[in-house]
């Protein structure tokens, strides 16, 4: 599949970690996706309904962060793909978590797990 649509950059805070601390506090994380599927329906028709409306995505993702802890963002991410899936015109979702605010003890960047699943 050679077309994609991505979504970088999207914030929002959740309480995943697996320390009290990020647990009680909460910290911001950064998801971006990229979502492989056909655009030639949606280009031809000049229709939203034949693809992937990101806005209403962004919405789920954000809910998906902000919801219910878990202890790595591997999992995380995990459940981000599902919902990047949930879309049946998507074959194959790339889901990157950043959490630029993890508890390393050194200076660093950015900590980012990224997954690619596949429909099955």
């Amino acid at each position: 599949m050679s077309d994609s649509i991505s979504l970088v950059g999207l914030r929002a805070r959740g309480r995943h970690g697996c320390l009290p601390a990020e647990r009680e506090l909460g910290q911001e994380f950064v998801v971006d996706v990229t979502l492989f599927l056909d655009t030639a329906p949606a280009a031809a028709g000049d229709d939203l309904s034949k693809t992937v409306d990101y806005g209403e995505l962004a919405l789920r993702l954000a809910a998906i962060v902000e919801g219910e802890p878990v202890d790595l963002i591997e999992t995380l991410a995990g459940r981000l793909a599902e919902a990047c899936l949930a879309n049946e015109l998507v074959e194959e979702a790339e889901v990157k978590v950043h959490k630029p605010a993890a508890p390393i003890p050194l200076p660093f960047d950015d900590v980012v797990v990224t997954i690619r699943r596949r429909r099955g």
